[in-house]
């Protein structure tokens, strides 16, 4: 037994990645547009105005689609597009209109992810995620999308790595909105935005028109075992769900301060031991709003850490040999990662599993015959679905895997210097390209994955 006949193969996206149309059809300015014009903090200040121009190249890239045989498209709302300053923006709403209709008269489902990193400007000059109203906006606007969408959306994800949001935004200043808030500030904006998650939840149940289903997207460092002993095993499973070191730094990244909230109802002890006296005050009802069910659990999954136990049990960083093979966005190459996780985190939270994103940056170009032969993504993606099927073959329930990207797009602070897709996106004509991940992919999924 491999993967279920009714296994999700889909490809994901995000909205300032791809659309461009930064300026067009009352669309509002977001962090994005800010923290790329202000310079310094891009790759050769290079900017997402024009990303992919899948705002009006949709057409094209859904039938891109369609021919690799996608069954889904993950991709993200612009808050500012749909709510430029709090009122809707219908041009907004035509836009992902069109995109929806189009996806579903070709077979593919729309995963719609509420938010992926894009806070309209407006509200970040009101505070954004550190202002109490925060979750409160973030229900509007989800009641406006349920509304809106959902008698043909029937899958949601309300936040895309809340990690990257907190940690590279907030605390390491990497990110939109480039700040370094200090402990008390963090944990008060790690509060919010798992509250506005909840928000969303609410009005999606609320105001969605048909039954729908709810996740979200988090990330976060993930750990495996060097060898298959029982220590080993168990020391790698509980540091996926624990501090590896005492610093906000490691909390950013920590699985549990984002997922035990969201589905155990509780922050971690270990950060409330240390860190507690920075939250802001945690109430019953908060918990009880952070917590509400969800139908699946998604994680973004790139690498992991290899562990084992050491003589207290707990687990010890495994040296990389020489030479550890590495994506040229400098990341590992670590494929057990998606035997492990998937059954580490499906003990823990107990809910349907499924890849939200997984893919490698590689240096991929045009060759003299046309054509973009990426065998180092070929190779990633066998090794990656090949533990992700054992995965599956050992009884672990997984519901689909989504691959990061579909196309070569504007890559946050690494501009368009780093190039992820199964297509390859020329910048400067637009002209999409198959590469040889994308035929390879086709294969996959005509196959349901037996051929792996």
């Amino acid at each position: 037994m491999g993967f279920k006949k009714d296994f999700i193969w889909g490809g994901a996206t995000a909205s300032y990645q791809v659309e461009g149309a930064a300026y067009e059809d009352g669309k509002g300015l977001n962090i994005w547009d800010i923290f790329c014009k202000d310079g310094g903090h891009i790759y050769e200040n290079q900017t997402g105005d024009a990303a992919c121009d899948q705002y009006h190249r949709y057409k094209e890239d859904v039938q891109i689609m369609k021919e690799m045989g996608m069954k889904a498209y993950r991709f993200s709302l612009s808050w500012a597009r749909i709510m430029p300053e709090g009122t809707v923006n219908e041009k907004g709403l035509k836009y992902y209109d069109n995109l929806i209709n189009e996806l579903l008269d070709n077979g593919i489902e729309p995963f719609v992810t509420l938010y992926h990193w894009d806070l309209p400007y407006a509200l970040h000059l009101q505070g954004g995620w550190m202002n109490p109203n925060s979750p409160s906006w973030f229900y509007e606007y989800a009641k406006v999308v349920a509304e809106h969408f959902s008698d043909r959306v029937k899958n949601f994800f309300t936040i895309n790595e809340p990690q990257c949001i907190v940690g590279l935004g907030y605390q390491t200043g990497e990110h939109a909105p480039g700040l370094k808030v200090g402990p008390s500030d963090y944990f008060r904006i790690w509060h919010n935005v798992l509250k506005a998650h909840g928000r969303a939840v609410e009005a999606l149940r609320e105001f969605s028109k048909q039954p729908v289903k709810i996740s979200m997207a988090p990330c976060g460092a993930l750990y495996v075992p060097e060898t298959n002993k029982p220590e080993d095993i168990e020391a790698a499973r509980k540091a996926n769900f624990s501090l590896p070191e005492n610093s906000i730094g490691a909390c950013s990244w920590d699985v549990a301060l984002c997922c035990d909230p969201v589905y155990l109802g509780q922050y971690p002890e270990d950060i409330l031991k240390e860190f507690g006296q920075f939250f802001p005050k945690v109430t019953d009802a908060d918990m009880k709003l952070i917590s509400q069910p969800l139908d699946f659990y998604g994680q973004n999954i790139y690498n992991a850490v290899t562990v084992r136990a050491g003589e207290d049990g707990k687990a010890v960083r495994a040296a990389r040999y020489d030479g550890f093979p590495q994506t040229a966005i400098g990341w590992p190459v670590t494929p057990e990662v998606l035997y492990w996780a998937p059954k580490f985190m499906q003990e823990r939270y107990k809910k349907p599993f499924m890849i939200t994103e997984n893919g490698m940056a590689s240096h991929d170009w045009v060759g003299v015959d046309g054509k973009v032969h990426d065998q180092a993504r070929v190779d990633f993606m066998a090794r990656y679905l090949g533990a992700y099927k054992r995965a599956a073959e050992d009884g672990v329930d997984l519901a689909g895997y989504f691959a990061w990207s579909v196309m070569d797009n504007f890559e946050w602070a690494y501009g368009y210097s780093q190039r992820f897709g199964l297509v390859y996106t020329d910048y400067n004509t637009q002209k999409r390209t198959w590469k040889d991940s994308a035929y390879f992919y086709k294969n996959i999924i005509e196959t349901n994955g037996e051929n792996l």
